[in-house]
């Protein structure tokens, strides 16, 4: 609980750069929903980003954790300084080809002439931030590894009380739009990167990050990578659906509907946030106990990450169901955004809890260093399951079909992912706790 409730606020709070965006977006005067939408458009390649800075700190993060569980904290701090390095390489080549290419990505994604600009405008200035967004998201991971929870929240805390002041200062005191909206998550981020960087070179770090570890070596490159590629692909899909929903419902039903999108998307962000936060609290818990062979350690962090997440995901279910129009309206107020909103909500969230049993399983196999199971659940659900199911739905359906396809792939993927945790990670690990215990 000292670990998971405040990864669960850190987790809560870091969303709210994004969403408190949309939130002042959607009430820009005389904009329409063009605004919002135009930044719905660019949330496929924040994903992107934030994958990169994933595929480091999931990654990096429970290897620690396990090294420290068997006593070696020079090799802990060897894959921290590797997991450094690497996210400060991928980001500096992302923000180079994304600034290249935004043009033609952004029509790609869903953009059309009339949203363009907002698009363009947010996701320049959102780009030449993005090494301190990074930093901020791909290092906090290394210090909730060490047990210091409440830290790590401070880290989006700091950013997030920034980008609530800066927001509407920014947005409508100097009428910079949307542009306003990415200067003053950059900036937030900025401030939350420094105090990562402050925290793991000081004197309070159990693990500190030293020069002479920041370069990268084949086999632990090659570890991180493999271990992160499941929060990679957490985003990547998540972007890849993305796209696939915007192109499909700009064709189906216009501007309008891929504004639903985003405001959908928002909410999915506000909600599945705690349970990442819940599920990432009981990693550094499941890595330390695996490494130092206390099996029944692991099985009882199991059991309160899978509690607890399908608690919460019952009652925010409870929540999309019966008040879906509240809900939108925190976003926009817009009769026509309301009238095609309303029904797609209800359809989108109807399996969500069986996709917190995907989250929780998922959550087990970073911990415990299942990256190949952790990478082909992540894929499954987006890739294989999700995107071509937008398509073929959106053919019979409509839009009703985009947001079918959603609901259908989380039933699948939650199935599929928790009877394959049960059955190859959390049974086995019995046998090995009764052999702990002794005759």
């Amino acid at each position: 609980m000292k670990l998971a409730l405040p990864m669960t606020a850190a987790q809560l709070v870091n969303v709210l750069y994004s969403v408190v965006d949309r939130v002042y977006l959607g009430r820009l005067p005389d904009s329409d929903s063009l605004a919002l939408t135009g930044l719905g458009i660019t949330m496929p390649i924040v994903s992107i980003l934030m994958g990169l800075a994933n595929l480091c700190g999931t990654g990096g993060a429970p290897l620690c954790s396990m090294s420290r569980g068997r006593g070696d904290d020079g090799e802990a701090e060897r894959v921290m300084g590797n997991a450094f390095l690497l996210l400060l390489i991928l980001g500096g080549a992302a923000t180079a080809f994304f600034l290249a290419l935004k043009g033609p990505i952004l029509y790609l994604f869903g953009a059309s002439p009339d949203t363009f600009p907002h698009a363009d405008g947010y996701l320049t200035i959102y780009l030449l931030g993005t090494l301190f967004v990074m930093i901020s998201l791909g290092m906090n991971p290394f210090i909730n590894a060490q047990g210091f929870g409440r830290t790590g929240m401070m880290t989006v805390l700091l950013g997030a009380a920034v980008n609530l002041i800066l927001d509407p200062v920014l947005i409508f005191v100097f009428h910079m739009g949307v542009r306003g909206a990415a200067l003053a998550t950059v900036i937030s981020q900025a401030l939350s990167a420094a105090w990562v960087l402050a925290f793991l070179t000081g004197k309070r770090a159990i693990l500190r990050l030293r020069r002479e570890n920041l370069r990268l070596e084949a086999g632990r490159t090659r570890r991180i990578v493999s271990l992160g590629l499941s929060g990679f692909f957490v985003n990547l899909t998540t972007s890849l659906v993305q796209v696939v929903c915007n192109a499909t419902l700009q064709r189906c039903g216009g501007d309008t509907y891929v504004g639903v999108m985003t405001i959908i998307n928002s909410i999915r962000e506000v909600f599945i946030m705690p349970v990442h936060g819940l599920t990432n609290g009981s990693q550094p818990v499941a890595g330390y106990n695996y490494g130092a062979k206390q099996y029944s350690r692991v099985r009882q962090s199991i059991r309160f990450s899978v509690g607890v997440t399908v608690a919460y995901s019952a009652a925010f279910w409870v929540c999309a169901m019966l008040v879906p129009g509240a809900l939108i309206r925190v976003f926009k107020s817009d009769p026509e955004i309301l009238a095609a909103g309303v029904p797609a909500l209800r359809i989108y969230f109807s399996m969500f809890l069986f996709m917190s049993l995907q989250l929780a399983g998922q959550g087990v196999f970073v911990g415990l260093g299942r990256s190949k199971q952790a990478v082909f659940f992540s894929l499954l659900r987006k890739a294989i399951v999700n995107a071509p199911l937008t398509v073929l739905l959106a053919l019979w359906m409509g839009a009703d079909g985009v947001f079918t396809a959603e609901a259908v792939s989380q039933l699948v993927g939650g199935l599929a992912c928790f009877t394959t945790m049960y059955l190859t990670v959390y049974r086995p690990l019995g046998r090995l706790a009764d052999g702990e215990a002794g005759p």
